[in-house]
């Protein structure tokens, strides 16, 4: 089920349009229909007028059909017969461009309205789960149905010959690291990603574990996942039968579950990608994302890891875009190597608890480097977008060390450290002058083992105070005297000029690594 406003803004992308009664807009829809004249008694919450020779023969029909909302082929010259006639009959229109197949529309409206409902573990039509109550009761057992990195995606009520590593997995929504080490060692994954056929885990009361049965879940070549089944003994006869059938009605059902999230997904990621770059629009797009936040910040991560870093990002996206948008804060994308997430601006420190989440739903072998850009309106965000990709590059500067506790950078409190960093980019990019004062005192430091370039540096922080000076060179202030004399006879420094101080100030800053 899901509401008609999630129903325009995914179908927005192919070219439909709502006509009138925004109001309408939080209405629940959980059926389709479509006119059959063999059958005058077709109803459904959504109507797809296939040969509706006008929009007000297709209101006529939606009305008969009961229907909230239906869709219709017109061109926008249309729009407002469409919006008269749908508030004459209390009916939401929705005009489908003439040149969008109603092939291809029909199956995503199906899959939005009948496959687009939420289970406890994310995406996916909540009858998995009834799907595993169906097999526990079938083979005897009970089950657990898992993606291919070990996390649940659904489970049995039923308890029979249930373990305690079963209900450690249940609680934490993922196979221990433990028990994947275990199974790892005695090959269970290297022979699912080898057979269709159900096989047998010995039993391990070390680990908590009574015996199992597991058959991999695929779709063609593709592991989509599996489904494990607790027993002392392994299954045989009709119980071996049920299981193989099972795991192939659960491929049907995530193959469907994933074109639905997928086609969320790339709505929301092109949404997302518009607003990074700039679009005339940003308000409307924001709205269409159900970002309601005045301001909003922009998060860029990238995953740490020597194996499949592809894969890891990708695996980051996924968890980034679990749920349906109104059930998780942030709207994403994927640019490159990069993933963007639009947050609604609570603070720095809650969006670092959100990578913090992210980073902690992915193995444990990934480290996450985060950049933070400022909080922004919408129409702000491309530049949101760049203090994000600043501050990811700080974090990723200090990727050889441990995170520190505050978490990555966020842009307003840490504009220095980018600005910085800018100067220093420059400098490496020859755009700060190669000759001047800190050059030539650098030179005769290099020449004479002189300690010139410190003691300006040091002179500059205390602002001209000779004994702060002195204490960070650990030289007495007579040296510091002495040192800055002989400094003005090897090139002009001009201390009393506020403009010469601040320019030496910014050199050694952009030649500071």
């Amino acid at each position: 089920m899901i509401t008609l406003d999630r129903l325009v803004n995914v179908l927005g992308a192919y070219g439909v349009r709502l006509c009138g009664r925004p109001e309408r807009r939080s209405a629940r829809l959980r059926s389709v229909a479509m006119p059959d004249a063999t059958d005058g008694r077709v109803t459904g919450d959504v109507l797809v007028a296939v040969g509706a020779g006008s929009v007000t023969e297709a209101v006529r029909w939606a009305v008969a059909a009961q229907a909230t909302v239906v869709l219709v082929r017109a061109g926008a010259e249309t729009a407002r017969e469409a919006a008269v006639a749908g508030e004459s009959h209390d009916v939401s229109v929705m005009l489908v461009d003439p040149a969008v197949s109603w092939s291809h529309l029909v199956g995503v409206v199906y899959g939005l309205v009948l496959e687009g409902r939420e289970t406890e573990s994310g995406r996916g039509p909540t009858d998995l789960f009834a799907l595993a109550d169906s097999l526990a009761d079938t083979v005897g057992g009970a089950v657990t149905i898992e993606d291919p990195l070990s996390r649940v995606l659904a489970y049995s009520r039923s308890q029979q010959a249930g373990d305690p590593a079963r209900l450690e997995t249940i609680l934490v929504r993922q196979v221990p690291e433990r028990l994947r080490e275990m199974f790892r060692a005695r090959g269970v994954f290297a022979r699912l990603a080898a057979t269709d056929e159900p096989i047998f885990v010995e039993p391990d009361p070390s680990h908590g574990m009574t015996g199992r049965m597991v058959v991999a879940v695929r779709a063609g070549r593709e592991l989509l996942g599996s489904v494990w089944v607790t027993c002392g003994s392994p299954l045989t006869g009709t119980r071996h039968t049920a299981l193989a059938n099972g795991a192939r009605t659960v491929a049907l059902h995530l193959l469907r579950s994933r074109a639905s999230a997928d086609l969320e997904r790339q709505v929301e990621s092109d949404l997302v990608v518009r607003l990074l770059e700039g679009t005339a629009d940003a308000a409307t797009v924001v709205s269409r994302l159900g970002l309601s936040a005045p301001e909003m910040r922009v998060v860029a991560v990238r995953t740490l890891t020597s194996e499949e870093p592809h894969a890891m990002l990708l695996l980051a996206f996924e968890r980034a875009t679990t749920g349906f948008g109104w059930s998780r804060p942030g709207r994403s994308t994927l640019l490159g190597d990069t993933l963007y997430t639009i947050l609604p601006d609570a603070g720095a420190a809650a969006a670092r608890e959100w990578v913090a989440n992210l980073g902690a739903g992915l193995p444990s072998r990934v480290r996450v480097a985060a950049g933070i850009g400022a909080a922004a309106q919408a129409a702000e965000l491309p530049a949101s977008r760049r203090e994000a990709e600043e501050c990811l590059a700080l974090h990723e500067r200090d990727a050889s060390h441990a995170v520190p506790p505050s978490g990555p950078p966020a842009y307003d409190e840490s504009w220095d450290d980018i600005l910085l960093q800018r100067l220093r980019a420059a400098a490496r990019a020859g755009r700060v002058p190669a000759r001047g004062p800190v050059s030539a005192l650098r030179r005769h430091d290099a020449l004479h083992d002189t300690h010139y370039v410190a003691t300006l540096r040091a002179w500059l922080e205390a602002q001209g105070d000779l004994a702060v000076a002195a204490e960070r060179l650990g030289v007495h202030a007579n040296t510091v005297r002495n040192r800055l004399r002989r400094m003005s006879e090897v090139t002009s420094l001009n201390l009393d000029d506020p403009r010469k101080r601040l320019a030496m100030v910014i050199t050694l800053a952009a030649e500071d690594e």
